[in-house]
């Protein structure tokens, strides 16, 4: 059974080709010809392919943001075709996120490249496949002038000018056949047919006419059984056109968000991709190289799914909050739409609809953050209880739907009034902040990832710039024989399990922004570093990947753990600041005073690198003050766009 594949005929399947049924998907029998879908069409049915594109619903609920943030109706299908920012995005390969050009050898081709015309990206989306791929670097030499263009056959200009003269298309083939040896368009279309399906005995079949067509129109025979040559081996790799033009559409349209509405686009890509976890922290992460910040639920904010806010910051949905479910949702919605935004924890318990919305929705709106836009109550007070044992949601909960049957019944006091409701208001209850790691951790049962900071952000200088490897990829550092691998991380989890000696080991698993990782401690490392397994500690693990003593096996080998609180402010030595020599100015010594005078943290030494554009010429200067590296410091140095290194 194709995955697609739709037959359709001018009168009932069954008067053409006998028909059985198959099991579909939902267990239910679906009507199939008995017929292979390749011999199908020679009965006289017809075979089309109907396929979904979650790329589409992803530029529809953009679209769907622009209209709520700025008010209208963006027409996708009549963008500029030549817009400069998109061209811009693609030139610089930010293309994470958007359509059929996000692979990171797309994104090297494409800077290589600079693509300047439509034309360019639908032969690259033509090229960029195994086979073809070999003529990208000639494609973008000729394009540049690094190397000259040229045709076999000088009429041959007609038809590759657009592709530099590299032959990329299905259709440049028709064409040409037509051309140089007078083919009809269906002998040129069987020609095409046979590329596409790479049937090799109509290919040989169809070669005497070209060659000889193309002899009695006074081209050189030799010339032409090269062209033939090339273009079987073009066969193994022939795109049709009008496939990769269509394609190049939907990945420029997506580009063209992505440039000029970039909140709005991210945040419709963040919810297409909510339930992949590896995919959101993905385009997360391309959030903030765009320095979009996104940002937790909120109550006046935040819709359904991700959503962009007028401030250009993205905000979570409402709908990804467990426990929250879509009816609240919609209640949540609806009542702000019709009577704007909520004024306080107060105004939302007296006008939401309080059926749909219940005391564990309303629980678990504060734990994620939903709240904390109302600055007279914090997360913790939602859980203070009073000496009845009652907890400050059930109270606001009970007061709720008091004052909505008392408005349902016109009955909220004798004389009315605004002034004797807000009487009524239950006193906010004095409430002890929680640690920062057990908030987090709450949000992060709840929304599924943290938000509105990590516990780890303490720690983000040494982690980014004092270690060597991310968790993610430790695995893949396995190759890496004897060499030191430094990476920290917060314990997530700790197991201890029996071995087949009978003694106990642990499973050690830490998590730090990019992934996770589990590490085992056997021996004398589950007796000397089992105590770093509390959940929630920050910890620094050095280690290498070592052969075992009795097989092939390469197995990590952690040689310390510490706690990051202990190494924080010691781990980095200094930090080199490039500049050239022009760029040095009375704001940029302002502002690296300023990151002096603020903090009495440990400091570290300050080198400038200055450089002479003229002679090309640098030195390196070593500053009387030590500044300490924190993670203010490096945000105004990528702000200015201003080159450093830590060492």
């Amino acid at each position: 059974v194709h995955a697609c594949g739709v037959i359709i005929g001018r009168d009932d399947i069954t008067d053409w080709v006998p028909v059985s049924t198959a099991p579909d998907k939902d267990g239910s029998k679906m009507l199939v010809t008995q017929y292979e879908g390749s011999v199908i069409e020679s009965t006289g049915l017809i075979k089309m392919d109907f396929l979904g594109l979650k790329t589409l619903s992803i530029i529809k609920e953009a679209i769907a943001n622009i209209k709520v943030t700025h008010g209208f109706d963006l027409d996708i299908d009549h963008i500029d075709i030549n817009d400069p920012k998109t061209y811009q995005l693609y030139c610089e390969g930010r293309t994470t996120g958007t359509f059929q050009f996000e692979s990171a050898g797309m994104q090297k081709y494409l800077i290589e490249l600079q693509p300047s015309t439509f034309e360019d990206l639908i032969a690259m989306n033509a090229l960029y496949r195994p086979g073809p791929m070999e003529y990208i670097p000639d494609f973008i030499k000729r394009k540049k002038g690094e190397k000259p263009i040229e045709y076999d056959i000088p009429v041959m200009e007609k038809y590759l000018k657009d592709t530099y003269g590299i032959t990329v298309y299905q259709e440049q083939v028709m064409l040409l056949s037509r051309l140089l040896a007078g083919f009809t368009r269906g002998e040129s279309d069987v020609l095409r047919k046979a590329m596409g399906k790479k049937q090799i005995d109509k290919l040989t079949s169809l070669k005497p006419k070209f060659i000889n067509g193309g002899a009695e129109r006074g081209y050189d025979k030799d010339v032409l059984e090269k062209i033939w040559h090339d273009w079987e081996k073009f066969a193994s790799y022939a795109f049709n056109k009008s496939h990769a033009t269509c394609y190049s559409w939907v990945a420029f349209q997506t580009a063209y968000l992505k440039a000029n509405y970039p909140s709005e686009y991210m945040a419709a890509v963040l919810s297409r991709n909510f339930s992949d976890i590896d995919k959101l922290t993905k385009f997360m992460d391309e959030c903030k190289s765009m320095h979009i910040e996104v940002k937790g639920p909120d109550i006046n904010e935040s819709f359904t799914s991700f959503s962009a806010n007028k401030k250009g910051d993205i905000r979570f949905g409402l709908a990804g909050i467990k426990s929250v479910g879509l009816n609240a949702v919609n209640a949540i919605i609806d009542e702000r739409n019709a009577n704007g935004p909520y004024k306080s924890i107060f105004d939302f318990v007296e006008r939401v609809n309080l059926a749909s919305c219940n005391r564990k929705t309303l629980e678990a709106l504060a734990l994620s953050g939903a709240f904390d836009c109302f600055d007279d109550i914090s997360r913790e007070t939602f859980f203070v209880q009073n000496a009845k044992g009652e907890t400050f949601s059930e109270t606001l909960m009970r007061y709720g739907q008091k004052f909505q049957a008392d408005k349902q019944s016109q009955a909220t006091s004798l004389f009315g009034g605004d002034d004797i409701i807000e009487a009524m208001r239950p006193m906010l209850p004095v409430a002890e902040k929680w640690p920062e790691i057990v908030r987090l951790e709450k949000e992060r049962e709840l929304v599924g990832m943290y938000l509105s900071a990590h516990p780890l952000d303490p720690f983000f200088v040494e982690i980014e710039y004092g270690c060597n490897t991310h968790l993610k990829d430790l695995k893949e550092k396995s190759d890496k024989l004897d060499q030191e691998l430094v990476m920290a991380g917060i314990v997530v989890d700790y197991t201890v399990k029996p071995s087949k000696r009978g003694t106990n080991y642990g499973i050690l698993k830490i998590e730090d922004y990019s992934g996770s990782a589990e590490m085992f401690l056997f021996g004398n490392n589950f007796i000397n570093f089992g105590k770093y397994g509390v959940v929630g500690t920050p910890i620094i693990v050095r280690g290498a990947y070592q052969k075992n003593k009795y097989s092939d096996r390469v197995d990590f080998n952690i040689s310390s753990i510490d706690l990051l609180e202990n190494v924080k402010g010691h781990m980095l030595k200094s930090i080199t600041i490039k500049l050239p020599e022009k760029a040095i100015n009375a704001a940029l010594v302002e502002m690296l005073l300023s990151c002096l005078n603020k903090s009495t943290e440990n400091r570290s030494n300050l080198f400038f690198e200055i450089t002479n554009e003229e002679s090309r010429h640098s030195v390196q200067l070593l500053s009387k003050y030590k500044i300490p590296i924190t993670r203010n410091l490096i945000n105004k140095l990528n702000n200015e766009e201003i080159v450093f290194s830590i060492n």
